[in-house]
């Protein structure tokens, strides 16, 4: 029951990171054609693309958590008997719950202290720029506390 709740939250991160990609998409081709068939180049469109891009890149990090899909050298790992394996892979999971929960924390603090600041352009406070920083972090601890979970219920096998 509880992976099936949290692969619907990674299915609705990527789901958000997935239509902030199709909005980049067409803000930077509203750009060319402002650009060279009005000429007249919208300036808005850059602010909007760093905007998604940010959220696009935390949810995806997070959903790469979850689904254990992040970049990894394992081949170390892998190669060790069963004890020590094991205890790296908790490590490493501790390692992403502590990290997500810094980033958490400051990622909220930082969205605090940019909620009066405006983006040029655009006119949105600078803290919905900051605001996947620290969704991210919050999924990290979630997704990786749910792995050292798992992990244990099932006696050291992974999650499929």
């Amino acid at each position: 029951m509880i992976d099936r709740v949290l692969d619907g939250i990674a299915w609705l991160c990527m789901l958000v990171a997935g239509l902030a990609l199709v909005i980049v998409v067409v803000a930077f081709g509203w750009l060319v054609y402002g650009r060279y068939v009005l000429n007249d180049t919208p300036t808005w469109v850059e602010q909007l693309s760093l905007l998604l891009i940010s959220y696009i890149t935390f949810l995806g990090a997070a959903v790469g958590i979850r689904r254990n899909t992040h970049l990894s050298i394992d081949f170390v790992r892998e190669s060790l008997p069963f004890v020590p394996r094991e205890i790296m892979r908790y490590l490493s999971d501790l390692f992403i719950v502590v990290f997500g929960a810094c980033m958490a924390w400051q990622g909220y603090a930082l969205f605090l202290d940019n909620t009066d600041r405006l983006i040029p352009m655009i006119d949105v406070a600078e803290a919905w720029r900051v605001l996947p920083l620290g969704i991210c972090g919050a999924l990290m601890v979630l997704f990786a506390g749910s792995n050292i979970v798992t992990r244990i219920a099932h006696g050291g096998q992974e999650r499929e």
